[in-house]
Parts: C-alpha cells; structure tokens; sequence
C-alpha cells in the first residue's frame, strides 16, 4: 500500500526570515511546502498548482494578506486558510473579518498554535462555498455540526 501524500501548503509572507522558519517547521512536521514572497506571486502559485492548506501574512506590499484571501475565496472557497499578522488585536482582524479559517497572532505563541491549526483544518471537511453559506439557516446548522 502507498504512503499517503503529504499534504501540501502555500506559504506567504514577504519577510523572508519569518518565511523560512515557518516553512522549515512545517516540512519538519511532513508537509509538502511552497513559498510566496508577495500576494501576487502566491496567487500566480495557487491558480497553477494544488494545495490543501494556505498560511498567508497580512501585512505585504502590494496584495495585503485579506485580498490574497478575497483571491483564493473566489477560485477556491474550500481551501483552508490560516491568516498570521502581528496587527490581529490593533486591528481587530479575526476570521469573520478577514474570511480566513483562523487568524494567529505573531506571538511567542506562534509556533505551537500554528502546528495545532494546520492539523485541525487539514482533518476538518472543507468549507462549503460562499454563496451556501450567505443564509443564516445553513450558518447556524454548520455551527450546529462543527460543535461551534
């Protein structure tokens, strides 16, 4: 029987060392791993390959990390993803927000919350679509399913 694949993540962030970090620990955890070092390069990635799980920056020149979102959400609302940005209280970004599957703090926390949010989002069935989810009755019987 073959191994199973590793799933494989989109990684951005425009702050190289940041990048490379978290690229290292997640390939150490079994994950198949691309980066993008800007919205729009990860966009041009996301639309030529396929991936389970996106882990995207807010803050970036040009494309920030929500319109990357916007992006993805348009050509693929089942993929995951995770937003990270040192701004989420200043800003007050958070999943409804931003319309990513969880937001992260940059924080001395990071590192294992990012670990347990990847696992738990590449084990949970996909997003439905946006346009299924606009009605409040099928928002409330997900939250109902997901145990929300």
């Amino acid at each position: 029987m073959p191994a199973p694949v590793p799933a494989h993540i989109l990684l951005v962030d425009d702050n190289k060392l940041g990048l490379a970090a978290r690229k290292a620990l997640l390939e150490e955890q079994g994950y198949r791993v691309t980066t993008a070092a800007s919205g729009e390069a990860a966009l041009e990635l996301f639309r030529a390959g396929s991936f389970d799980l996106v882990v995207t920056d807010f803050r970036m020149p040009g494309m920030n990390g929500i319109e990357l979102i916007q992006h993805i959400r348009a050509e693929r609302p089942g993929v995951p993803i995770i937003l990270i940005s040192g701004y989420t209280e200043t800003l007050g970004l958070n999943e409804k927000a931003t319309g990513a599957d969880a937001v992260l703090a940059k924080s001395a926390h990071e590192v294992p919350q990012l670990l347990r949010t990847v696992a738990r989002l590449l084990r949970r069935p996909a997003r439905k679509p946006v346009a299924a989810q606009n009605g409040s009755a099928s928002r409330s019987a997900s939250a109902r399913g997901s145990g929300a």
